[in-house]
């Protein structure tokens, strides 16, 4: 069996945060905004570094929106969907 690999969100341990306010940014009028350093290199996010945009609803609105390192994502999206797949596929 494959080890796992640590993710992202899952809290590893009773004194493990999931989540913390790392920094306020603003969003200027052509909808940008700038990721502050110390969070790009806690994140170790590089010029061209691709980021997955995922958004929760709440009444048809978007309330939270998370970035998400591209390659990180594609693969946690493989590890969330792949047993679901694979139990839609099987002939019993």
């Amino acid at each position: 069996m494959p080890k796992k690999q640590n993710q992202c969100a899952a809290p590893s341990g009773p004194e493990s945060s999931c989540c913390r306010v790392e920094s306020v940014t603003t969003v200027d009028a052509r909808g940008q905004m700038v990721l502050p350093k110390e969070t790009r290199e806690r994140a170790n996010i590089k010029a061209g570094d691709k980021l997955a945009v995922i958004t929760f609803e709440q009444q048809g609105k978007a309330c939270c929106i998370c970035l998400v390192k591209a390659d990180q994502f594609a693969g946690t999206i493989r590890e969330l969907l792949g047993p679901m797949i694979n139990e839609i596929g099987r002939t019993d």
